[in-house]
């Protein structure tokens, strides 16, 4: 069974590659979809606008199930501490990710960078950025980090300008 998902940007994307992209993200160098499609529209507008380009959002289908079952993977399903760990490991550029072909949990988007930058910086107790965190439902990102996953798993379903 397959989840449909998005990924925003201004191209059209049918043969994704996994390491195109930059390596301090939240999860790591890979290919970054979600099955929020009001997120990928977001983050298509705002890439679009910072390119003065046209936004455009790529539509999948992933076999997230295979996947779970065959591949190194991880699912955060909060925002917790172990999450905020991994997302700033990776900002620091110590990779995390690199023993994952998949990780899929919340964005550190607008919402919650803040708190992240601040805790980052010391200026915020682990504490108090827990507690700013759980005021937050996480968004979904889906992070592949491996060419054979994306290859195999994920299926180009057209691109549409938005």
């Amino acid at each position: 069974m397959s989840t449909i998902v998005y990924h925003g940007g201004t191209d059209r994307i049918e043969h994704p590659l996994y390491d195109a992209g930059r390596a301090n993200l939240d999860f790591g160098l890979g290919f970054y979809v979600t099955d929020m499609s009001s997120q990928a529209i977001e983050w298509a507008k705002k890439v679009a606008d910072h390119r003065h380009a046209c936004p455009i959002v790529n539509k999948y289908a992933l076999n997230r199930e295979a996947i779970l079952s065959e591949y190194r993977c991880k699912v955060f399903t909060d925002y917790d501490g172990e999450w905020l760990d991994f997302i700033v490991a990776s900002r620091q550029g110590q990779k995390p990710w690199v023993q994952y072909d998949y990780i899929e949990g919340g964005v550190a988007d607008d919402r919650v960078i803040d708190t992240i930058n601040l805790y980052m910086a010391g200026l915020m107790t682990r504490e108090v950025a827990l507690a700013r965190l759980s005021e937050h439902r996480p968004n979904n990102q889906m992070c592949l980090l491996s060419q054979q996953l994306i290859d195999k798993y994920l299926i180009f379903n057209g691109a549409e300008s938005v």
